[in-house]
C-alpha cells in the first residue's frame, strides 16, 4: 500500500469533487427556476417573468459547459485514482453511470431546442414544454450519480465470492438503502440553493441602486420557493438522520460525538473535544434520539460500539453543524420575506435584509460542500461501506501529486472563466436595455 498514493488520490477526489458540486448544484437548480418564472409569466402575461427565464438560460448554458468538463474529470479519476475499487464495483455502478450519460443528453438537445426556438412558436406554451425534459434531465443526472454514491454508502445487489463479486442485480444495487434520502436530499437542496443565488443576485442588483420592478419580481419568487424547497431540505434532513441511525450508526455518532451509548441522548452543536469530553458546546435535551427514532428516550448507539479504526473523522461534527446553521438561517430568511409580503413589513425592503439576502447565496452553496464533505469523509475509512476500505481502492502511482496540480490549475482557469464570463454577459446587457431593445423589437413587428 503506497500511503502517499492514497492521500494524493484522496486529496484529487476531494478537489475535483469540491468544485464540480457547485456547477452541477445550480445546472440541477436553474432548469427548475428558468421553467417555473416562464410559466408564472405565460400565465400572468407578464413580460418580467419571461426575461427571467430568457436570461437565466443564457446564464445556464456557461454553468452547464463547465459541469460537463468537470464531471467527466470525475469519471476519468474513478478509473486513474481508484483501479482497484472499479475492478470490484464497477459492474455494479455501471448501469447508473451509462443512464446519468443518457440523462445528460436529453437534457443538452433539449436545451438547445428551448434556446434556439425562442419567439418561433406561435403558441408559447409549447416553447415552454421543451422546458420539461431539460428539467427532468438535469434532475434525472443527479439521481443517477447519486445513487452510485448511496451504493457506497449501502451496498447491495450482489454477492462478494473469493474477493470478487458475482450475482449482480444491478437494480437491486441502485434501490439500496440509502438511495432515497440521498437522492431527495440532492434534489431539493439543489433547488433550495438555485433559489437562494438567484435571489442573492437580486438583491445585489438592488442594492447597487437599480429599482426596476424586474429585481424585485424576481426577489419575490425566488425566496417563495426558496422557503418551500428549505423547509423540504429540512424534512429530508430528519428522514436522512433516521437511515444513518439505522444503517450507519457510526456516522451519525461521529457527528455528533455521541461517544457513549446510551438513551435520551441529546443532540450537539458546536463545542470542542478534550478527549471524549465536549466542552462550550449547545445541547438540545433528547434532540438526538428524536432525529435517530422519533423517541425522545430512544437508545442511540454511539462510538463505543465500534472499533476504531471503522470510525469516521471527528470533524465532520462541524460540517454537520454548518449545515444546520445555514439551513436554518436559510428558512428564517425566506419566512421573514413571506410573512412580511402578508403583514405589509417594511423590514423585508429595507437595505438591511437585502444584504441579508445577499448572503444567502454564497452561503447556501457553502452548505452544499459542507454537505458532500460530510457525505464523503463521514463514509471513511470505507470506499465500499463493509466491503473495501479507502485504501485498498486507491492506485499505487507516484504521479498522482503531479495531477492534483494540473488539475488545480484547470480548475482555477474555469472558475476565473465562467465569472468573467458571466459577470460580462449581463453586465453589458442589463435589464434596462434589454427591455428597452424588446419594445423596439415588438414596435418593428407591429408595424
Amino acid at each position: 500500500m503506497n500511503d502517499s498514493a492514497v492521500m494524493w488520490s484522496r486529496a484529487l477526489t476531494e478537489l475535483t469533487l469540491s468544485f464540480h458540486i457547485v456547477y452541477a448544484t445550480i445546472g440541477v437548480g436553474i432548469p427548475l427556476m428558468i421553467m417555473i418564472a416562464q410559466w408564472v409569466g405565460l400565465k400572468n402575461n407578464d413580460e418580467h417573468y419571461l426575461l427571467l427565464a430568457r436570461r437565466w438560460a443564457r446564464g445556464f448554458v456557461i454553468t452547464v459547459a463547465i459541469g460537463v468538463v468537470t464531471g467527466t474529470a470525475i469519471g476519468l479519476q474513478l478509473s486513474l485514482l481508484w483501479p482497484n475499487f472499479m475492478e470490484l464495483a464497477g459492474q455494479v455502478i455501471a448501469l447508473p453511470l451509462f443512464m446519468e450519460t443518457f440523462a445528460f443528453f436529453v437534457e443538452a438537445i433539449f436545451l438547445g431546442l428551448y434556446l434556439y426556438t425562442w419567439d418561433r412558436f406561435k403558441n408559447p406554451k409549447r416553447h415552454l414544454l421543451l422546458l420539461v425534459p431539460v428539467a427532468i434531465g438535469a434532475s434525472m443526472s443527479a439521481v443517477f450519480i447519486t445513487i452510485v454514491n448511496a451504493f457506497m454508502n449501502a451496498p447491495q445487489g450482489f454477492d462478494l465470492v473469493d474477493g470478487e463479486l458475482v450475482n449482480i442485480q444491478p437494480v437491486l444495487a441502485m434501490l439500496n438503502p440509502a438511495m432515497p434520502t440521498k437522492v431527495a436530499h440532492v434534489l431539493v437542496t439543489s433547488y433550495m440553493t438555485a433559489a437562494f443565488l438567484l435571489a442573492s443576485i437580486a438583491a445585489y442588483r438592488m442594492l447597487r441602486g437599480s429599482k426596476h420592478v424586474y429585481h424585485k419580481k424576481a426577489l419575490h419568487l425566488l425566496l417563495k420557493l426558496g422557503l418551500v424547497f428549505s423547509l423540504a431540505a429540512l424534512i429530508v434532513g430528519d428522514f436522512s438522520g433516521k437511515y444513518l441511525a439505522e444503517y450507519q450508526p457510526e456516522k451519525l455518532a461521529a457527528a455528533e460525538w455521541h461517544f457513549e451509548t446510551k438513551e435520551d441522548a441529546s443532540l450537539v452543536l458546536f463545542g470542542v473535544l478534550d478527549g471524549e469530553e465536549v466542552k462550550y458546546a449547545i445541547k438540545v435535551p433528547y434532540a438526538l434520539s428524536v432525529l435517530a427514532h422519533n423517541n425522545p428516550f430512544a437508545e442511540v448507539k454511539g462510538l463505543d460500539q465500534f472499533p476504531e479504526d471503522e470510525q469516521p473523522p471527528l470533524y465532520i461534527h462541524y460540517l454537520f453543524d454548518i449545515m444546520v446553521v445555514i439551513g436554518t438561517f436559510l428558512i428564517v430568511v425566506a419566512a421573514i420575506y413571506v410573512l412580511g409580503k402578508l403583514r405589509g413589513w417594511k423590514f423585508i425592503s429595507s437595505k438591511s435584509f437585502k444584504r441579508i439576502v445577499l448572503a444567502g447565496g454564497p452561503l447556501s452553496l457553502i452548505a452544499v460542500e459542507a454537505g458532500w464533505w460530510f457525505a464523503e469523509v463521514g463514509r471513511q475509512p470505507w470506499i465500499l461501506r463493509g466491503y473495501m476500505k479507502t485504501a485498498e481502492g486507491a492506485t499505487t502511482s507516484g504521479q498522482v501529486d503531479t495531477m492534483l496540480i494540473l488539475f488545480a490549475g484547470l480548475y482555477i482557469i474555469l472558475a476565473i472563466g465562467s465569472i468573467v464570463v458571466l459577470i460580462r454577459m449581463f453586465r453589458n446587457n442589463p435589464i434596462e436595455r434589454e427591455i428597452e431593445e424588446h419594445k423596439q423589437v415588438e414596435g418593428c413587428a407591429g408595424q
